[in-house]
């Protein structure tokens, strides 16, 4: 084989090697979020984006942990990062309606936490990445609100409210953000006039569910006890149906990135004879116990180092939330998710506020800050 044959071999491996770690990723993390058996939803693209730039941020065992999880290795967390830079433009299809898909990775920052011009660098070349100003320490419900505002603006509202009342301490300096928006029409929409109210049979009873039906040439496969149907959308997206053919969580408990792939490999075109529920899921969660239990700690840690992100003070990790909406529908589907990370100071002390009222004589001084020359020395007794 050729020099330039066998690096583009290596490249196709190291290419299916990153496609496996991600499928192994989205495998943990479903296991971590939907260990409560019902309804689940989270976006690996969001975790991954928002936890990738808080292992840029730290060094040490706090970026360690981090790597371990998302990637394995430092060298595969940067084809990783690749990978989602990849999936953050969506091709036009000519004669159908675009695509929509809008991507952000924010540092929302308190205005005197000095930043390292490295990791803003770095910031910059993730999709959407940007640096913002937050009031965190002079007012935590405002920083909040304007983190919230702008989640629900990427989000077009469908998650108006990311961080809850509280969620922001009053010694936190800062949140790194990851918030997704994701609308496509299906290549093939369902008939809405077919759409009926069917039984859906669940571990709690059988219920009547809005069920789409639709006769298509659709990729398909049956193998391993599932069956496979994929559903195209707009702008190179795709809908992946994983059926088992018994009981979800048995099938679920077998299912690792080696099975997931060969199932995902598997569809070839077959007309197939589709019904399947329309759905609407929102779910909260918190992940700040579960990537902990993933072994993910140092981050929450004060001896977590993330002088990358910052000389001074010291942050660690206090909380880590997601949020992940997906409507699917007869025309298409649309999705939104958001990751907050944020960070708090280390034995940075913040007295309660304090309220001046100048309605009484005083003294002004205009002067030079860091001489001390004072340029105007007044006293006001009537204004």
């Amino acid at each position: 084989m050729s020099q330039g044959g066998t690096r583009y071999g290596r490249g196709v491996a190291a290419l299916e090697k990153s496609k496996r770690q991600h499928l192994e990723l989205c495998l943990t993390l479903h296991r971590a979020v939907a260990s409560g058996g019902g309804n689940s939803c989270f976006s690996p693209y969001s975790v991954a984006s928002a936890l990738g730039l808080v292992s840029r941020a730290a060094r040490g065992k706090a970026a360690d942990e981090l790597i371990n999880l998302l990637a394995g290795s430092d060298e595969e967390l940067t084809r990783q990062a690749e990978l989602l830079l990849g999936a953050s433009t969506l091709r036009e299809d000519r004669g159908r309606e675009k695509p929509v898909l809008a991507v952000s990775n924010t540092l929302w920052a308190w205005d005197q936490l000095p930043l390292n011009d490295e990791f803003q660098d770095e910031l910059a070349g993730w999709p959407g990445g940007r640096v913002e100003s937050a009031p965190f320490v002079s007012d935590p419900e405002q920083a909040r609100q304007v983190i919230n505002a702008d989640v629900a603006e990427i989000t077009r509202n469908l998650i108006p409210e990311l961080l809850e009342p509280g969620m922001i301490a009053p010694d936190a300096v800062a949140s790194l953000v990851n918030a997704l928006y994701l609308k496509a029409g299906w290549i093939h929409p369902f008939p809405e006039d077919r759409t009926e109210r069917e039984d859906f049979h669940s571990p709690g009873g059988t219920r009547r569910a809005l069920t789409m039906r639709q006769s298509e040439i659709f990729p398909y496969a049956a193998r391993d006890g599932w069956q496979v149907v994929v559903l195209p959308g707009a702008g190179g997206t795709e809908a992946v149906v994983l059926l088992p053919d018994g009981d979800l969580a048995q099938a679920e408990a077998g299912l690792d990135a080696a099975k997931l792939a060969r199932l995902l490999q598997e569809p070839h075109r077959t007309q197939v004879h589709l019904s399947m529920p329309k759905f609407d899921v929102d779910v909260r969660s918190p992940l700040t116990e579960r990537l902990q239990e993933l072994g993910v700690s140092e981050i929450f840690s004060p001896d977590a180092d993330f002088t990358p992100l910052t000389p001074d003070p010291r942050l660690f990790v206090q909380d880590v939330v997601h949020q992940a909406v997906l409507r699917v529908g007869e025309q298409g589907f649309e999705g939104a998710a958001a990751t907050a990370v944020t960070f708090r100071a280390v034995s940075m002390i913040i007295a309660e506020p304090v309220t001046v009222e100048v309605n009484r004589p005083f003294l002004l001084l205009v002067r030079h800050s860091e001489t001390g020359v004072v340029y105007f020395f007044s006293r006001i007794v009537d204004p």
